[in-house]
């Protein structure tokens, strides 16, 4: 048990939260945003995530109230952030249309590796200069980022942890993510991950966009994932000065800056712009009670919209423990060809419609267009069961990440920890057909 353990939360999605840390309780100005004279002496800083004239129903800025502000530090310099497997940059790969399935990431082989140390790019698509598009990594790791924090330039992190607690630090305050819930660190926003053990985990990066919740339409006012359910960290500060290094992923290449005193040191703050976790066993899960298989847009937690309106640059969707009752009804998953593209990964248990290759902390990829769905084991099985009520994914969460863009596989990831034989799931699939008589 840490500190972590016992933390308390702001509830809520895009709530207009205000918050003071407790040991200087009238930190926050009254009445408006930029004092001339901060009390405590401290400094007003605004941290915006979309533009000034943004609709006021989709505007997003925080006000901060600091012991000194951000701008000081000493210049950037370029580092070799995470060697030759990151990248934002997907237009010099060559295309591959296959279906991909990867074996569980594995975690370091040696000790002091950070959060920030072994980021590992598998695909993604889009632009990370104009600003429009997406990529997803993994992440492994068994030491505590040290007088270090980093914050994205390029967009926001969806962070899905699959093993291991983490114990997040932002400028807004202190978040213990298990596995089972997703942190979400919108663009700008430093941060700093510590671990108590071995840990590894996904992230689904999105820029030029931020994820908002799905409209619910029919459905009503009610279900999937619950604004209330939403958690953001009360302000937490720490005054100290120390040699601290700051890490700027900026167009998709990795920058440090050196400065003399933690970038924690947030003493108040006020606004919706603000990282944020879920609890995914929260989730409202909606199914049908009748016939056929619902699309799995039912289960998105949370979309990050492009400008063509019902379309994703990525939807974050899960696939939870739940009832399946469908009369007449192929229940798995069905055969599909798709004009998105689908990343899933599996966090816990055994994915319903591939009990086999696929594993805990492993993913696969279906490209645009490309052919999917359940395994020749789970068809025949499927096919022929006792249509029952029965539970579906007890013990398992797995996800997918969905996007309409093209996704581009990375040099690596073509070659590194590939479960070659992943086509042979499908292969002793029979010919079942009969001319009538």
């Amino acid at each position: 048990m840490t500190e972590f353990d016992e933390l308390k939360y702001l509830t809520g999605f895009g709530n207009e939260h205000a918050t003071a840390d407790p040991r200087v309780p009238d930190a926050l100005p009254v009445g408006q945003n930029s004092p001339q004279k901060c009390a405590h002496g401290l400094y007003a800083e605004q941290l915006s995530g979309t533009a000034f004239t943004a609709p006021r129903s989709q505007n997003q800025r925080s006000w901060l109230y600091r012991i000194r502000p951000s701008v000081i530090h000493r210049p950037f310099e370029t580092i070799n952030g995470n060697g030759d497997h990151w990248t934002n940059n997907f237009s010099s790969f060559p295309p591959n249309p296959n279906q991909y399935r990867w074996n569980p990431f594995p975690l370091p082989t040696k000790e002091g590796v950070t959060f920030v140390d072994n980021l590992y790019t598998v695909c993604g698509g889009g632009d990370v200069v104009s600003r429009s598009g997406l990529a997803i990594h993994q992440f492994s790791c068994n030491a505590s980022m040290e007088n270090t924090a980093m914050y994205n330039s390029d967009g926001d992190f969806l962070i899905v942890p699959q093993q291991g607690a983490l114990e997040i630090t932002t400028e807004f305050g202190r978040l213990l993510v298990n596995p089972q819930e997703i942190i979400v660190i919108p663009q700008g926003i430093r941060f700093s991950v510590s671990v108590r053990g071995p840990s590894r985990g996904y992230i689904l990066e999105v820029y030029g966009t931020h994820f908002q919740l799905p409209d619910l339409g029919p459905i009503g006012a009610n279900g999937l994932a619950n604004p209330r359910d939403f958690e953001t960290p009360v302000a937490w500060f720490e005054d100290i000065d120390v040699d601290f290094t700051i890490i700027n992923k900026y167009q998709g290449s990795w920058f440090q800056a050196k400065q003399g005193h933690s970038p924690f040191d947030v003493v108040a703050w006020h606004g919706n712009y603000v990282p944020y976790k879920y609890d995914l066993k929260k989730f409202m899960v909606i199914n049908t009670v009748s016939f056929d298989h619902c699309d799995p847009s039912i289960f998105t937690v949370l979309t990050a919209p492009s400008v063509k309106h019902g379309t994703a640059i990525a939807d974050f969707v899960i696939f939870p423990p739940r009832w399946g009752c469908a009369d007449n009804t192929f229940r798995p998953p069905y055969y599909h060809r798709n004009c998105m593209s689908e990343y899933m990964g599996l966090i816990t248990g055994c994915y319903e419609a591939k009990e086999g290759g696929f594993k805990p902390g492993g993913g696969s990829l279906h490209s645009m267009m490309t052919p999917h769905g359940p395994d020749f084991a789970c068809f025949e099985m499927a096919s022929n069961a006792d249509l029952k009520p029965q539970r579906v994914a007890e013990g398992t969460m797995s996800f997918m990440f969905e996007s309409s863009l093209n996704m581009v596989i990375t040099n690596w990831a073509i070659h590194e920890n590939v479960d070659k034989d992943y086509y042979k799931d499908w292969q002793p699939l029979k010919k079942h057909f009969t001319l009538p008589k």
